[in-house]
């Protein structure tokens, strides 16, 4: 990770689970970190992780943003540009899901939120970062994008509908391709990651979620965390494209 001593990392959906996993990571590895996040005082919290280290508390830093609103985005991106510099690094973890049915009636809102933070937030904030990554000197720079393994089979749990929340990680995996092409297209050097877990024990299910679910094998954000360094320290010529991660004992 050397390479990224002291480089800019933006991590979305920053407050809690994987977001605030990676965010502890990276600083961790020499990096220089904005947490991105609707709850932001969330991410000021995480310097507790290191109270007795003022050198990477004063490495983390956060901004209010809600990935869903495109006016956010640019103007929390073009705040990181100005006051840190350019942007290495960009991990896309914004992510929700809805206890809904695509047939269900009256559940515009639910769908809408799934569509707007899974897809069009990475969309958003991969464009933004694009802008200063593309021109980067070093030719350093890595877009890691948090999918699922529903991005790539769509799982049906008893009783209950997944409902967009699949197609959104379709979509994002078929982003990633797209993205890997364009940035070739631009004669970049820039890597793009998709990395899908299986179950993460993270806050975008509840308690009583996870309680009907306390029989399944998980993942834990740490592990994912874990994942994303890895990404991060392959050589030059490395690109893992698709990193797909599992709990030991998964039934599906």
């Amino acid at each position: 990770m050397e390479k990224w001593h002291n480089k800019i990392a933006v991590v979305t959906g920053a407050s809690a689970g994987i977001g605030a996993a990676c965010c502890k990571a990276l600083v961790d590895n020499g990096m220089i970190v904005i947490g991105l996040a609707r709850r932001s005082e969330r991410v000021d919290e995480l310097r507790q992780t290191w109270p007795d280290d003022k050198e990477k508390q004063s490495r983390l830093h956060s901004l209010k943003c809600d990935v869903r609103q495109e006016s956010e985005v640019i103007a929390a991106f073009d705040k990181i540009v100005k006051d840190f510099g350019p942007i290495a690094v960009l991990i896309n973890n914004a992510g929700v899901v809805r206890d809904t049915e695509l047939v269900k009636e009256n559940n515009t809102e639910d769908l809408r939120a799934i569509v707007d933070t899974n897809i069009m937030g990475v969309a958003y904030c991969t464009r933004e970062a694009f802008k200063t990554m593309s021109k980067n000197t070093d030719g350093l720079g890595h877009v890691i994008i948090i999918n699922s393994v529903v991005g790539h089979k769509v799982i049906h749990f008893e009783g209950s509908s997944t409902n967009m929340y699949p197609a959104s990680k379709h979509a994002v995996t078929a982003m990633t391709e797209v993205y890997r092409n364009e940035f070739l297209m631009h004669n970049t050097k820039l890597k793009v990651t998709s990395i899908s877990p299986g179950v993460v024990r993270t806050e975008i299910l509840s308690e009583e979620d996870w309680e009907k679910m306390k029989d399944f094998a998980a993942l834990e954000a740490s592990d994912i965390a874990d994942a994303v360094v890895y990404c991060l320290q392959t050589p030059p010529h490395v690109q893992i494209h698709e990193l797909t991660i599992k709990p030991v004992g998964e039934k599906f």
